[in-house]
């Protein structure tokens, strides 16, 4: 299978390996066919791939793409319908499964999202090459964030010359978050107790928003002495996704925010020191552990509202698998790609500690987001 003429020619050998993975699951589960996402594409437990295209035009010369206009086109055009038929159920919408179990009508529909799930997960040498470039792109724009802060800023003001500086490393600025309705611009800055301001997305911290349309970050508070400023903001270059947040701070902070940024900084170094085979929910429980001995239990992923995880897999989207969290089943595999982020709000201060991106390997993690994890001093 030539798949060069339309996507590069060193992305060729990887689509293949990654049907070949996906066709043994299809054969190991009994199923027929899998549909992976809306626009179509369609694999086949033997290994046929078959594209059915309807934006955008180019592809007539393949003779595995078929433009289609509409999904009832595609029975015509394959050799044999499905008995079993896969699709992606935590995104496929009620309306479009009704309509394919129309078009498919004697086929059995079948879930195929936890299936997809583990492949995401174990990211491929070449895929992890990808977010190897899009870290070091995320860490050079991180390195200039003090030099475009000016005193008086307020936190959208600054979130403005964040996102410049990643712009122009070439990040492409958007941002996919596995998940119903949770949408983010570029970035979460947050200073002081915005921080702590409640929102209705699974994120580790939330920020009221400048609108209620988009309840999440920066929300106009005036960067100033003695508040921390937290830098989240995602990293995509290539279409794989790296996570990483830096803090920052005007002036003198608590000795309590002090503390608490430090022991972040521990935590994700011993996380870091475990590998392939080490169950999720055990790095979320020593992580919880390191924070108890330390008497920071209260402010601790939120201090009004807290999130229920450190940590979470990323790769094409945010939120992938596996999820460090007390009831995670997941069992870390070499090529997960990780992000872990302990973090602290302390009130009249805001929030800190840091996150950073880690490839699994046999017996550590292999951080690819490696700007300087100090609480750094502006202006």
């Amino acid at each position: 299978m030539n798949h060069t003429s339309f996507i590069p020619a060193s992305w060729d050998v990887e689509i293949q390996s990654r049907v070949t993975t996906i066709s043994a699951l299809l054969a190991n589960n009994g199923v027929d066919a899998i549909r992976v996402f809306a626009g179509f594409t369609y694999i086949t437990a033997s290994g046929e791939v078959m594209y059915f295209v309807r934006r955008p035009i180019g592809f007539d010369d393949a003779p595995y793409v078929h433009y289609i206009r509409k999904p009832e086109m595609i029975p015509a055009l394959l050799p044999e319908c499905p008995k079993r038929l896969a699709l992606k159920l935590d995104v496929t919408t009620v309306s479009e499964y009704r309509r394919l179990q129309n078009v498919f009508p004697e086929a059995e529909i079948v879930d195929s999202s936890a299936m997809m799930r583990a492949v995401r997960s174990v990211k491929s040498p070449f895929e992890q090459e990808l977010l190897k470039v899009c870290g070091k792109h995320h860490e050079a724009a991180y390195r200039a964030i003090p030099s475009v802060f000016r005193p008086g800023m307020t936190d959208l003001q600054f979130q403005i010359e964040i996102e410049r500086l990643l712009r122009q490393e070439g990040c492409l600025g958007l941002f996919r978050v596995q998940g119903g309705s949770m949408e983010l611009f570029m970035g979460n800055i947050l200073v002081g107790d915005n921080a702590d301001s409640p929102t209705p997305y699974d994120f580790a911290m939330g920020g009221a928003g400048v609108d209620a349309s988009l309840p999440v970050g920066a929300s106009g508070e005036l960067i100033a002495e003695g508040k921390t400023v937290m830098v989240d903001a995602c990293g995509n270059f290539n279409g794989y996704m790296t996570d990483q947040t830096r803090c920052f701070c005007l002036g003198a902070v608590s000795d309590i925010a002090q503390k608490a940024h430090r022991v972040s900084i521990d935590i994700n170094h011993r996380i870091a020191q475990f590998g392939e085979g080490t169950p999720a929910k055990a790095l979320y429980e020593m992580a919880c552990a390191m924070v108890e001995e330390n008497g920071l239990l209260d402010y601790f992923m939120g201090y009004s509202q807290k999130a229920g995880f450190i940590g979470h897999g990323l790769g094409i989207e945010i939120n992938e698998a596996p999820v460090l969290a007390p009831r995670s089943k997941d069992v870390l595999q070499a090529g997960n790609v990780v992000a872990v982020e302990p973090k602290f709000v302390i009130p009249g201060v805001g929030a800190v500690g840091i996150e950073n991106t880690y490839i699994v390997r046999q017996n550590h993690m292999e951080c690819i987001t490696n700007a300087p994890e100090e609480l750094l001093q502006l202006g």
